[in-house]
């Protein structure tokens, strides 16, 4: 399979999860990317799936645009939901690589509220 190569991808997380990582200088994810060893991305298409399946009804989320060049080699492309390769990041992440941070508010229907992307 060949990789994608999106310019940026994006990361749901707790505010209160960022706020620390700007205090530290670097993400280590949530608890579930922790578990998992790696932090969860998406790309543009597969984020409102993303959102949907993980993140419906929480409140006080954040989305990270993340440059995925800045990942290097510690980014992978790795076959998840229905065989697509999602981007995985086995590492921290340098909060340098954050293109932009919006606030996600949730939908009456209880989804994030994603921005254009």
């Amino acid at each position: 399979m060949t990789e994608p190569n999106p310019e940026l991808i994006y990361h749901m997380c707790r505010r209160e999860e960022w706020e620390a990582a700007l205090a530290s200088g670097a993400y280590a994810g949530s608890s579930q990317d922790v578990g998992d060893g790696f932090i969860h991305f998406s790309t543009a298409e597969q984020l409102p799936e993303s959102a949907r399946r993980h993140r419906a009804g929480q409140r006080g989320l954040v989305l990270l645009a993340v440059d995925a060049e800045m990942l290097g080699e510690a980014l992978r492309w790795e076959a998840s939901r229905r065989g697509a390769l999602f981007p995985h990041l086995y590492g921290t992440l340098a909060v340098s690589a954050a293109r932009w941070v919006h606030d996600l508010p949730c939908g009456a229907d209880g989804l994030p509220i994603l921005p254009p992307l």
